[in-house]
């Protein structure tokens, strides 16, 4: 959404170890149009008492210098929006080329299909071309080789330098001020909050601190008074320029993207700048820190060899011109191909931005921008939890796991990316005691914040190397398998090791536990002990920062269970509202517990027979906790919720007793036809009926009331909580999306394309969003999308109130890289099961609703 980095050249890194970048500047996408919001900069000065200070290490026309052009979506020049609003007139290069993605694959063009579609209903023009077209657009390449390719016409080039330098020029005319070399000592931290910055000249008093130093961000955090874990890693990475052909390329020749080959090529001065992104990417610096300055790193043409050879191929004309030089520079890549921005879960007023995986300019303007909204309101105004620096823990920053995980990484971002696939470094870092065990019977496994997960079982009979080998659009190979464990799930018993779920104990010595849950939790957590609460911790806006199952295990004390991925964001938001109480313990106890989910109509009678107790509703009810013995093993916590809706038990097992009790579980279910099941038949199952999960389907704009999920809300429990205001509010105006199931009726499951998530959604033909999670429900034998639905003006765009009413009277489509789907949508999970195998024509959903 917004194009720009401040203060950036291009990705590249600009300044010395240690330096330090803040800009209030800032652009927006919106309405076919790209403007500045300098205000964002004057609000930013008077939160930091009327000052703003950039720091750099060389004079600032050197630093501009070290990177090419970069390729950008604006909609207007910037100096046109720069002269509008401040009168200033500043030069970036700007030059609307377009750009052609290439596939020389099948596969290829079904992913440009689905980013075709995804693009189009955002407002950027685009389009799948064919060989010819990409031949009549750039006459140079060749096109033998390729099935296809998306042209987006609108795409553009600037110049890094100069649009650098125009972002230093109009900050400086709006007061801050720019400090050339000038190394960051450290960051004074007091009581958890920024109080200054110390330099080689001396301190800066300041309330809000900004790493945006590039490669040098990792070691900057480290030097704080307090550390601020930042993972990134540098990678050596190569383009080379070219003198001008014979015949001078236009300067508005497309830019041309060929993943299949690893390269991108665009225009330099009549010439060519090519580069790309290699299978065996060299990482730099692991070894400590990084001394450079502004200088390249030396050449090295065995190494470009391959990205070469593909442009030759790509531009056989090319093979008599002239090659000016080969530049290597340093460019920073994170774990997971995102950048990272935010608040650090430790310091307030702490913020970094950095680890833009080469693509700082193209994405600096929308990064600024929501830094700039974080830093002033508190929050951004989108849901970007996928950039968030509280996605990472400690455990990413090893040196060692980030020297090998970039090397994956920096590929993948040419790499054809199928829906599931999975990171191979950096693996086996932190697993369940029963690790070991569970692979030997056939594990397939994922990995969530660093938590090996288990996908599914392969059985003996399967070929294991084609089905790791598999990587399709399509019906996946694992369809068979998923599905005898979904059965399994249904109608005898399953065991599914969770133990990746974030776990936290809540604990006082009087009342303080109790005040301060119901204060950030919207849900009554004042229930008799034993008793399970689902709920969501809330922000101000009434969006979910947290969704959660809480378990009142005395008076005093609370066990909470939350997504994996939230531990470290979990953990921060408890702390900031917390109050200092030496009565007050929070404690993170997710390693100390094995969790495994027992689901199926016969765990009653596995987990019966093991702890010589009734485990009948009648006796123990539904959302109810208790500790009991499980074979020869004390003090399991069992709590009657599986977190997909079917008949089981979860199981809190401390980590000493994990292998005896699993052991027990598959010895004594064996009569009752028990069996091991993974995350993929979890998917299904919760999906199917309705389950909407943190980090997938809601996120921090999202509100209960948006969700269906009122019943988990207490507005008049007796005090008030964060997010109160915001909910009655919506609930006296109303909504303006609403998650909906959707169910597919004319998809052919075996031969056409899979929905996996991001599909937009159609109401009589009209935008009207996009899914947010799908997978196959063998219940229903048709794929089930779930997806929030909003009410967009045909006039105007705006959105308007979405009622039950709207989404029943509307006729939808899921568009699948550019097919179109019929669907049925559903307010609440259809509870009409099929007990046999019926025609899909001759099915008919049921009315009949319920939770």
């Amino acid at each position: 959404k917004g194009l720009l980095k401040p203060l950036s050249a291009g990705g590249t890194q600009c300044g010395k170890p240690g330096s330090l970048y803040w800009s209030g500047l800032s652009t927006v996408f919106k309405n076919q149009s790209l403007k500045f919001q300098f205000s964002k900069l004057r609000h930013s000065r008077r939160v930091r008492e009327g000052h703003v200070y950039v720091m750099i290490s060389e004079e600032r026309r050197k630093i501009f210098m070290w990177s090419s052009c970069a390729w950008v979506r604006p909609h207007w020049p910037l100096q046109e929006a720069w002269a509008a609003q401040s009168g200033l007139v500043f030069l970036t290069g700007y030059i609307r080329t377009g750009s052609v993605l290439l596939a020389q694959t099948q596969d290829r063009l079904i992913s440009l299909k689905r980013i075709n579609a995804r693009l189009n209903v955002i407002g950027i023009p685009s389009e799948i071309i064919s060989p010819k077209k990409v031949a009549e657009l750039h006459p140079l390449l060749n096109v033998h080789d390729l099935v296809g390719a998306m042209h987006v016409p609108e795409d553009a080039v600037v110049s890094s330098a100069d649009v650098a330098l125009a972002l230093a020029s109009a900050a400086s005319q709006n007061g801050v001020q720019i400090y050339d070399r000038t190394s960051v000592l450290h960051v004074m931290v007091k009581k958890g909050q920024v109080t200054g910055v110390e330099t080689d000249k001396g301190q800066i008093e300041c309330q809000y601190f900004v790493n945006c130093a590039g490669q040098w961000a990792y070691e900057l955090g480290l030097s704080n008074e307090e550390p601020v874990s930042i993972p990134l890693h540098a990678c050596e990475h190569f383009y080379l320029l070219t003198r001008p052909l014979e015949t001078p390329l236009q300067s508005n020749t497309p830019t041309i993207v060929d993943a299949d080959g690893r390269i991108y090529i665009r225009n330099w001065q009549g010439g060519i700048l090519s580069g790309g992104f290699e299978k065996n990417p060299k990482p730099i610096f692991t070894e400590g820190k990084n001394q450079l300055e502004i200088q390249n790193l030396q050449e090295d043409w065995d190494h470009f060899e391959p990205l070469l050879s593909s442009l030759l191929r790509r531009m056989p004309d090319l093979e008599t011109l002239e090659i000016l030089k080969l530049v290597n520079c340093p460019e920073t890549f994170t774990p997971d191909m995102r950048c990272i921005m935010g608040e650090s879960p430790a310091v307030q007023g702490y913020f970094v931005l950095a680890g833009m995986n080469s693509a700082g300019l193209s994405f600096g303007g929308g990064a600024g921008r929501y830094l700039a909204e974080w830093m002033v309101h508190g929050y951004p105004s989108e849901n970007i939890w996928e950039l968030d620096l509280k996605r990472f823990g400690a455990l990413q920053s090893s040196r060692t796991f980030l020297r090998h995980r970039v090397m994956e990484v920096m590929p993948l971002l040419y790499d054809l990316k199928v829906p599931r696939w999975d990171f191979q470094t950096g693996r086996q870092l932190r697993t369940s005691p029963l690790y070991d065990r569970l692979d030997a019977q056939g594990a397939r496994w994922m990995e969530k914040h660093g938590f090996e997960r288990p996908k599914y079982f392969v059985p003996p009979d399967k070929d294991l190397l084609a089905l790791e080998q598999s990587k399709t659009f399509y019906k996946p190979d694992w369809f068979d398998i998923v599905e005898s464990e979904v059965k399994c799930c249904k109608e005898a018993v399953c065991v599914i090791d969770m133990s990746s779920f974030t776990k936290f104990e809540i604990t006082s010595t009087g009342d303080q536990a109790l005040e301060i849950l119901q204060y950030l939790f919207s849900n009554d957590l004042d229930v008799p002990v034993g008793h399970i609460v689902h709920t969501g911790m809330l922000n101000q806006g009434g969006g979910y920062e947290n969704d959660c199952s809480i378990a009142r295990l005395s008076k005093r004390s609370f066990f909470m269970i939350s997504p994996t991925d939230q531990q470290v964001h979990c953990w921060a938001w408890l702390k900031k509202h917390m109050p200092e109480d030496s009565n007050l313990l929070l404690e993170d106890v997710t390693w100390k517990y094995t969790a495994l989910n027992l689901i199926g109509p016969r765990a009653v009678d596995v987990l019966s027979e093991l702890s010589y107790a009734p485990m009948t509703p009648d006796h123990f009810p539904s959302l109810f906790c208790k500790e009991m013995s499980v074979g020869y093993a004390n003090g399991i916590r069992v709590m009657s919720m599986t977190h997909t809706g079917e008949p089981g038990f979860m199981l809190y097992i401390p980590i000493e007793y994990a292998l005896h009790v699993y052991n027990e579980v598959m010895s004594v279910g064996q009569k009752y036809g028990i069996r091991n099941a993974g995350y993929y038949a979890l998917r299904s199952l919760r999906i199917e009926k309705f389950f909407a999960f943190w980090g997938q389907d809601l996120n921090t704009l999202t509100t209960p009331l948006e969700c269906g999920r009122e019943s988990r809300v207490k507005l008049e429990k007796g005090m008030d909580f964060i997010g109160r205001d915001a909910l009655l509010q919506q609930k006296q105006n109303g909504v303006y999306k609403r998650l909906t199931m959707f169910i597919l009726d004319d998809h052919d499951t075996d031969l056409d394309l899979w929905p996996w998530w991001g599909e937009p959604i159609y109401r009589n033909g009209q935008y009207a969003g996009k899914t947010t999670s799908s997978a196959y429900s063998y219940t229903l034998e048709r794929h089930v999308c779930l997806g929030f639905v909003h009410n967009f003006s045909e006039d105007t765009g705006e959105e308007q109130v979405v009622t039950a009413d709207f989404i029943n009277r509307g006729e939808y489509e899921i568009d699948i890289a550019g097919h179109r789907f019929q669907a049925k949508a559903k307010l609440y999970p259809v509870t009409s099961l099929f007990t046999h195998k019926r025609r899909k024509d001759d099915v008919e959903l049921s009315d009949l609703h319920g939770k």
